[in-house]
């Protein structure tokens, strides 16, 4: 089977397309030791599945956690004496609770592909790293150091093309 390769700029729906629903244990082990990241939409969807409002959705089920100089809520995590835990919304016997408007990173998470990495990171590019705060490029210069995986059109040059700006937001990068 031909390898699927991602962009930075491949559309929501065309990401979609690759990702069929899924139970098997590489696709559900997240759910097991963490949780995928909301994005705005699927907050009041979440809430209007749940019957409750946003509000109670985000104090009771959710946690806001920052990355990139982005903050973001995903499903509260279970923790039980350790850094990691399972999902609030997942039940060991039928799985997740809230699958039918699961926020869009669970969705696209496919533990059982070839490409399930690009897919993490195609989530990361488009919704963590912003290209117009210059902090959260410095952090997104420091993982690429670190890291350095990424997907065509999400190079520092490609974020910010120009050099003289790029140059400027990455001097105040601690070395």
């Amino acid at each position: 089977m031909e390898k699927k390769r991602l962009a930075k700029n491949t559309p929501v729906n065309e990401v979609l397309k690759l990702t069929n629903p899924c139970k098997c244990e590489a696709c559900t082990v997240g759910c097991r030791h963490g949780s995928g990241f909301l994005v705005e939409e699927d907050i009041p969807r979440i809430a209007k599945f749940m019957n409750i409002s946003e509000e109670v959705l985000k104090k009771e089920f959710l946690e806001e956690v920052e990355k990139f100089n982005t903050k973001r809520f995903r499903p509260r995590i279970l923790r039980k004496d350790k850094p990691y835990g399972k999902c609030i919304f997942f039940d060991e016997e039928i799985g997740c609770k809230v699958h039918e408007v699961k926020p869009l990173e669970c969705k696209i998470s496919m533990g059982c592909k070839d490409y399930g990495e690009q897919l993490s990171l195609w989530f990361m590019l488009n919704h963590f790293v912003n290209k117009d705060d210059a902090e959260s490029i410095r952090q997104f210069a420091s993982y690429l150091k670190t890291d350095g995986k990424t997907l065509e059109g999400s190079e520092l040059k490609d974020l910010v093309p120009d050099k003289e700006k790029l140059k400027k937001i990455l001097k105040f990068e601690i070395l």
